[in-house]
């Protein structure tokens, strides 16, 4: 019997903690070898087991057994526990006092399979299900502040207890704003520090405290699991705004109380290495952070505004793209287009569309497929969102003079086949991918422009003559990111005369097809939508086009041509997809314009 918080918890095992059999200088034993060892399982199931999960590749050995039914979750928990050298704990009969219980936020508890069990002086001990998970302790230590002790339960011993001791409709930020409004004493602390004249150490004191901590947290987690782009935190003369961009919209949560304001911003600019006595200068910073096992990196941005500081998050999760080129959403056309002109030994490929179009993971995907050991590909990016083996990936920093233009010069002589410049922002730039493309390299790089023809305009603009614009682009790829139509509320809609106005159609032009909309359900927060996917127009750089170009054609009449040759327009492309049932009439009007 083992005794904690005042309350009996019984191990699993009446011998308590499992000894370790070897010294922690050694590797560990497989965890089969130990289920051996244990009793748990006799070498002809060893090697039973051990055939079976080569038929099941990726497949734990312990699931592997667990499903056979040759050893329990209690004994498989027992056995993770001698490998891991931690103790174990039965949550069955357990009473967790409510004030250890909000040390970890639901979606915390769900996001790492544990939950707190002591909370004594300034260590955190929690009970996991997840033991081979090596980064609980170390994330959760940033997280929370405090220092983490773990102990081994079984899955359905965890899973209960979130379910028992987690209200999911208390544990929320609405409930937790509410608590803030209400705490005098944090108000009074904050109320101290609401001039320009402050304390650094009472200011650094208030943004780690435990209710600025745990709003920040929640905030962060929930934006992260509902894969967000963009957190941002807006200061305004009465309230305080916290909205959170998905799926390229904006969704405004629960304000907090306006007196919190700087703290919250205060413990951002901490999380980010900032100067948090500077109030006048807008400052640019990076969040490092480990949630779930896989890195996450926010990117932040403050600007002083009238009101306060207002701080912008962008979220760059790595876990949620896939880099293939072949699920980026191209037809079977365009995509074999798009593959020719990718597959040269040379030349310029370019990519365009506002932020957040999705261009970067177009790009990531085409050097992905272009990724051979044959192959040389650098980048040069700011910043650098995701990393891939086998490329070299540079990131862009001003303050040290590693500018897009600089880094060009010196990739050049890195003697690359393939080069990714992050954006060509100005003359210089351009003008020295044009010469890498020259000289034999295939060259990737951005543009904002509205479509695939007016990029040329914008090259001419910036002082690139038309005939070398003519002798090195191959391919402009312009393209948006629509929302999908939830699958699970999907109906029929009828289009209204507004929108018949705004697509140029007639009501009888419209009606000859069905088209779609979500009404909004429980699997897509009841928005209707439930993800997105991408319109495209790639203008192939032929020799007509080229020839117009070289007498400077008009964007509209380069339009025009390319069309003829075969180019869809983002309009066509989106309208395509609303036929289909993919996306709503309402995404392609908001996200596309009638060209020409």
């Amino acid at each position: 019997m083992f005794r904690w918080l005042d309350v009996d918890f019984h191990f699993l095992w009446p011998c308590g903690p499992v000894p370790l059999s070897r010294s922690s200088t050694m590797a560990p034993r497989r965890i089969g070898q130990i289920l051996v060892d244990l009793g748990f399982l006799t070498d002809d199931q060893l090697q039973i087991v051990l055939d079976e999960q080569e038929q099941q590749p990726g497949a734990l050995f312990g699931k592997v057994a667990e499903d056979m039914q040759l050893v329990t979750d209690e004994q498989l928990i027992q056995a993770l526990a001698e490998q891991m050298g931690m103790q174990t704990v039965s949550l069955e009969d357990a009473k967790l006092e409510p004030e250890v219980m909000e040390k970890i936020s639901e979606t915390m508890a769900q996001l790492y399979r544990c939950v707190p069990i002591q909370f004594e002086g300034n260590t955190l001990t929690i009970a996991t299900c997840d033991p081979q998970n090596l980064n609980i302790q170390d994330e959760l230590r940033t997280f929370l502040g405090y220092d983490i002790k773990i102990l081994v339960a079984t899955e359905a011993d965890v899973n209960k207890t979130i379910t028992k001791y987690y209200d999911s409709e208390a544990e929320s930020v609405e409930k937790l704003v509410a608590e803030l409004a209400e705490d005098e004493e944090l108000k009074a602390a904050a109320s101290l520090l609401d001039n320009e004249k402050f304390n650094i150490t009472d200011a650094e004191a208030l943004a780690d405290s435990a209710p600025v901590r745990k709003l920040l947290n929640m905030v962060l987690l929930l934006a992260i699991k509902d894969h967000a782009s963009d957190i941002h935190f807006e200061p305004f003369e009465d309230e305080f705004r916290i909205r959170i961009k998905s799926e390229g919209v904006l969704y405004e949560m629960v304000p907090p109380p306006r007196h919190l304001a700087f703290a919250i911003t205060t413990r951002i600019k901490v999380m980010a290495n900032l100067d948090i006595a500077e109030r006048r200068m807008p400052q640019d910073g990076r969040i490092e952070l480990m949630v779930g096992g896989h890195p996450v990196d926010l990117r932040v941005s403050v600007l002083p505004t009238i009101f306060g500081e207002s701080t912008v998050m962008r979220v760059l999760d790595r876990s949620v793209v896939n880099l293939s080129l072949d699920n980026v959403g191209m037809d079977e056309d365009m995509m074999s287009r798009f593959r020719s002109a990718i597959d040269r030994p040379n030349g310029i490929v370019l990519v365009t569309g506002p932020t957040g179009s999705g261009k970067t993971t177009t790009l990531y995907s085409t050097l992905s497929e272009l990724n051979e050991i044959s192959e040389k590909l650098i980048t040069t990016e700011d910043p650098v969102e995701y990393d891939i083996d086998g490329i070299i990936q540079i990131p862009i920093d001003s303050d040290a003079g590693v500018t897009f233009a600089s880094c060009l010069r010196a990739i050049l002589r890195q003697d690359p086949d393939t080069i990714l410049v992050g954006e060509i922002r100005d003359l210089e730039t351009a003008e020295i991918s044009i010469q890498a493309a020259l000289t034999g390299h295939l060259v990737f790089s951005t543009l904002h422009t509205n479509d695939s023809p007016s990029t040329v305009t914008r090259l001419t603009d910036m002082g690139i003559q038309p005939f070398m614009i003519c002798a090195t682009v191959e391919a402009i790829l312009a393209q948006r990111l629509v929302r999908r139509i939830c699958t699970g509320c999907r109906e029929k809609t009828r289009v209204s005369s507004d929108l018949l106005m705004e697509l140029g159609m007639s009501r009888e032009e419209i009606e000859a097809t069905d088209y779609f909309k979500g009404v909004g359900c429980e699997k897509c927060n009841n928005t209707g939508y439930k993800g997105r996917i991408a319109l495209f127009e790639l203008m192939i750089l032929n020799d007509t086009i080229r020839e117009m170009i070289m007498h400077n054609a008009s964007t509209d009449e380069l339009r025009d041509q390319a069309q003829s040759d075969g180019m869809v327009i983002l309009r066509e492309f989106g309208m395509s997809l609303a036929r289909d049932g993919i996306t709503t009439l309402d995404e392609i009007v908001r996200e596309t314009v009638v060209d020409g």
